[in-house]
């Protein structure tokens, strides 16, 4: 394994055992819920707006360590971003994962760590769940989102 790969590796797992932004968020004005059944990941998100901006975003659930991690590392590359930049991410983030296409590092930040999901097809839904399901809350959905 490269050194690179180890060191991506170790990020996911530490975002895994000591996921940022983790827990309830009281004042939240938006939220949803989403499972994977396929590994059982499931997962509440909750953001307060300011305006068009995403002032906060936290997370609550439990999964596999590829879902936690990308709930975790999503927290905390989204808040303090603005609505009109959150598809491109999510975009972005999803051809990474799924061997679309690489986009760079610069664009994508510590979410590049998935680089290696998509050599593991199943995993893709592990780790986009937690973006899907900041979809349903920013379009205010209220049937939970399933990746099957």
């Amino acid at each position: 394994m490269s050194e690179l790969n180890e060191l991506y590796q170790e990020v996911i797992l530490d975002h895994n055992k000591n996921p940022r932004n983790y827990g309830v968020l009281e004042q939240a004005d938006r939220r949803a819920e989403g499972n994977n059944p396929l590994c059982g990941d499931r997962i509440t998100v909750f953001i307060k707006l300011r305006e068009d901006t995403i002032e906060e975003i936290r997370f609550q659930g439990a999964g596999c360590a590829i879902s936690t991690a990308s709930a975790s590392i999503m927290t905390e590359t989204l808040k303090g971003k603005s609505l009109d930049e959150v598809g491109p991410l999510f975009q972005a983030f999803r051809d990474l994962v799924t061997g679309k296409e690489t986009p760079s590092a610069d664009s994508l930040g510590k979410l590049a760590v998935f680089h290696g999901v998509s050599e593991f097809p199943i995993r893709v839904k592990c780790a986009t769940l937690a973006w899907h399901t900041l979809q349903a809350a920013l379009q205010q959905r209220t049937d939970p989102v399933s990746t099957e």
